[in-house]
Order: C-alpha cells, then sequence, then structure tokens
C-alpha cells in the first residue's frame, strides 16, 4: 500500500534538509543552515505524526528516523561550530574538529532515545533538535551582531562539551504535550510558551538560542521543585 511509504518519505526529507544544511555550514551561510535545520524539524514533527495517524508505524520507520535526526540535528549542527571556528581564525587548527564530538553524542543520544521507555510525557536529556536550534541560532546571531572578542573561541569549545552532556544526561526535561488545559499542572509549560514571544521580538533568530537556554533552565527549576 502506498501509504506505509508516506511517513518513510516525509524522514527522508527531513534527511535531505540536514544534508542542505550541512552543505550551507560548510559554506559558512549560517541563516540558510538553520533555516534548513528549521525545515528539517517540520518534516520531523510530521513523520510520526502522519505514521500514527495512518496506523503504518514500523521499526525500520523508527530507525531511519534515527539516522535522518542524526544528520539534521546532529552533523549539520556539528559543522554550523566547525566552519564558525574556521572562521574565527583561532590560531589552534585542531580546535574546529573537536566541533564533530557532538555529532557522536547525538548519535548516542538518538540510540539512547530509542531503547529508553521513561520518555513517552518528556525527555530525559536535552533533545537533538533542540540542541541544533540553540547551534544554528546561536551562531547566526554572533555573525549578525559581529560579536568578537579575545577567547570567544574557548567559550564555543566549552558550550560544545556542555550541550555533549545534556544531550545524554539523566536530566528529565518537560515536553510540550498536554493532558489538559488547564493552569494547574502545566506552569512550566504555559511559562516557557508566554516567554518564548518577547525572547523572540527582542533577539531576532539569536532568541531561538535563549529559548533552547531558558528551557534547560525551567526544566531544571521543575525538578528542584518537584523535590521539595
Amino acid at each position: 500500500m502506498f501509504k506505509k511509504h508516506i511517513p518513510n518519505t516525509i524522514t527522508c526529507c527531513n534527511l535531505i534538509s540536514g544534508c542542505i544544511a550541512t552543505l550551507y555550514a560548510f559554506e559558512a551561510n549560517f541563516d540558510m543552515a538553520l533555516l534548513f535545520i528549521i525545515i528539517g524539524a517540520v518534516f520531523d514533527f510530521f513523520d510520526g505524526m502522519s505514521a500514527r495517524l495512518l496506523g503504518v508505524s514500523s521499526p525500520i520507520g523508527k530507525e531511519l528516523d534515527s539516522l535522518a535526526d542524526d544528520i539534521t540535528f546532529g552533523f549539520a549542527p556539528s559543522a554550523i561550530v566547525f566552519s564558525y571556528l574556521c572562521t574565527s581564525h583561532t590560531h589552534l587548527v585542531w580546535m574546529p574538529y573537536l566541533a564533530f564530538v557532538m555529532a557522536a553524542f547525538s548519535a548516542l543520544r538518538l540510540a539512547k532515545f530509542n531503547l529508553d521507555e521513561r520518555q513517552a510525557l518528556g525527555f530525559i536529556g536535552l533533545p537533538t533538535p533542540a540542541n541544533a536550534l540553540f547551534w544554528g541560532s546561536l551562531v547566526c546571531g554572533l555573525t549578525e551582531y559581529e560579536v568578537a572578542f579575545d577567547g570567544l573561541e574557548w567559550i564555543i569549545l566549552v558550550g560544545t562539551f556542555i550541550s555533549c552532556y545534556l544531550l545524554i544526561a539523566e536530566i528529565p526535561m518537560f515536553a510540550l504535550k498536554f493532558k489538559h488545559w488547564g493552569w494547574k499542572g502545566n506552569e512550566i509549560k504555559y511559562v516557557f510558551v508566554l516567554s518564548c514571544v518577547p525572547l523572540l521580538l527582542l533577539l531576532g533568530v539569536s532568541g531561538f538560542a535563549a529559548i533552547i537556554a531558558w528551557y534547560v533552565v525551567l526544566s531544571e527549576f521543575a525538578n528542584v521543585t518537584k523535590k521539595k
């Protein structure tokens, strides 16, 4: 039946978007790289939805989704950081290559996600699409506003390793899934959604980086609140 191929076709569109994003990243066209990461995220959202709606979920679709995600949300953001470090005129020629550690940790996170049954209503660790949006929008902001100072490349490198840790960390993070639309029980989610608008209006494209950082902070705040 034709319909069983629809989700996998959408997943392949995600993968192709990631390939194009990577190409633009290597050309230091960070705006277009971010655009195709976002396009890939849209395809990633609809492939799972279409599989559930059509009732054609399959093990091969699950594995294909992870492979596509590692290209779009693992390799592409790594390429963005690599290219940015290459253009930062660092005298340490080996430094940009460390950006690709993020692609490896993204693959580890995706493999772990496939096996972890605790992530039905939330996430354990930072989702790969969020990590990709963070780095894509951050680099776009740095280049747009021509931010440059001594030691910036080291900050980027440390940030890369922090994001690698967050990808596989045993830290619960909320998902925007609602069992009901009331305020009680959804406080963190509503605060997050409402705060996204002013961040985007104030910061533009780089606002996505601030939103992802805010998401991590709110998730940890929710974890601390639950323990009390």
